[in-house]
């Protein structure tokens, strides 16, 4: 048995920049390089490899590498089964059926008998099977979009992220085919025979996850404020509750969604709180 695990990373695409930020974020020690291939972590026994993205789920499959992350799509279309470790919350995007924006069709039902081209022909057939809608799936590498203008297709399935694409191209949605984001995938040997150290990789970057888009206040009070303070701190669990020098004051310390920091600081402010300290999270442990 290989005594460092290996993860295997896309070297090219639109997760390769939040793949080594969370891999960073998590305090693995490495540096990559545009030729290098493997990248040798220097405080965990563990090997990056940098491979291409269409190739992270064979790699994991086959025992190459005992963790991998890549897209909801990429693994729905291969159709391999590998468990999804964990959903990482960034590359977010769809893959939406559209057409152009003079087409009468409206929705997904009303594509039955008419031809779909995309470069997710697995994904693709098994949504429409499943729905029971006769479409005939155009496999096609790129440039999905120009399908209809080309009279390759009345409609596509292509992913989209904020749908500027689309629009550019002069098609419009009518449906989603699937959610995808950025996953963790494992080889389901590796689970079994290397679960305390593959354990140990998910806790790193479960932590980072959870402390993004979380921050830590910190407000000093009357305690008679409380119950009315309490009331306002949403979070991870019930404040921290410190009592302070000053008779009949107290600190209370909470971690809240950082979006609700800037609406929820002059309803604190209100209730009576002072001395407020807005921090960022490095990680948080369930």
């Amino acid at each position: 048995m290989r005594e460092r695990l290996r993860l295997a990373v896309p070297n090219k695409g639109r997760l390769v920049e939040p793949t080594l930020a969370l891999l960073h974020d998590a305090g693995l020690v490495f540096e990559e390089h545009d030729r290098s291939l493997v990248a040798r972590v220097q405080n965990f026994d563990l090997d990056i490899l940098f491979v291409r993205t269409n190739d992270v789920i064979e790699f994991v499959g086959d025992g190459v590498a005992d963790l991998g992350v890549t897209g909801i799509d990429l693994l729905s279309e291969t159709g391999s089964g590998l468990p999804i470790v964990r959903e990482l919350r960034y590359g977010r995007c769809r893959l939406a059926a559209a057409v152009p924006t003079d087409s009468p069709i409206a929705t997904v039902e009303a594509l039955a008998g008419h031809r779909v081209a995309t470069a997710h022909p697995n994904t693709t057939r098994r949504y429409f099977a499943e729905r029971g809608i006769a479409v005939d799936v155009i496999p096609i590498s790129g440039a999905v979009e120009v399908a209809p203008r080309l009279g390759l297709a009345e409609a596509i399935v292509d992913l989209v992220s904020t749908g500027s694409t689309l629009q550019m191209n002069g098609l419009r949605p009518i449906g989603d085919v699937l959610a995808s984001q950025a996953i963790l995938i494992a080889n389901p040997d590796a689970q079994v025979e290397r679960a305390i150290d593959l354990g140990a990789i998910d806790t790193m970057l479960s932590a980072v996850l959870a402390a993004r888009g979380r921050k830590y206040l910190m407000m000093n009070a009357p305690v008679t404020k409380l119950d009315e303070l309490s009331g306002l701190l949403p979070g991870l669990e019930s404040p921290s509750v410190i009592p302070l020098t000053h008779q009949g004051m107290i600190a209370i310390h909470a971690v809240v969604d950082a979006d609700a920091v800037w609406s929820l600081l002059p309803r604190l402010k209100a209730a009576g709180a002072s001395g407020i300290l807005v921090l960022p999270i490095e990680k948080i442990v369930a």
